[in-house]
């Protein structure tokens, strides 16, 4: 039996894309799931140091769940790169402020913090409402 490692031109081809209502889902396993699907480890084909994941839409960024008292607890830092530019904002804050940052941040601590990292977290694409642009690529319901 052979080790099958796919190129960078056969990877490209055969992604498909997921459509991910995050609606009652709990933060961190939805962020595992979609992690999981933009670095391609569903797939048989995986080759760890290719992308070679999918394209997926995240709807209803805001209507997750978490568990705990994460919502007052957990703190989102942020630097302006002055002196004492120190800001940070608590999970509630920034649910109402920017919901489609928490799931970006969960999700972009679950994959490699390398070029191919930041490759595959562009294919990552996020929305509040249950509308997308991306009908023309006739995504899949992903159901998690």
């Amino acid at each position: 039996m052979k080790t099958l490692s796919l190129s960078y031109e056969e990877a490209q081809t055969g992604r498909e894309w997921w459509v991910v209502d995050a609606t009652g889902k709990t933060l961190g396993r939805l962020a595992s799931e979609i992690a999981q699907i933009l670095r391609g480890k569903h797939k048989p084909t995986f080759t760890p140091h290719v992308d070679c994941g999918d394209f997926v839409i995240v709807v209803n960024c805001g209507k997750f769940h978490v568990t705990g008292n994460r919502m007052d607890e957990k703190r989102y830092y942020r630097h302006s790169r002055y002196p004492g530019g120190l800001k940070s904002r608590t999970m509630r804050e920034q649910l109402e402020r920017q919901p489609r940052k928490i799931i970006y941040e969960a999700v972009k601590g679950m994959v490699p913090k390398t070029r191919l990292g930041r490759a595959q977290m562009k294919k990552l694409k996020i929305y509040a409402s249950p509308d997308h642009p991306h009908q023309a690529q006739k995504p899949k319901a992903l159901d998690l």
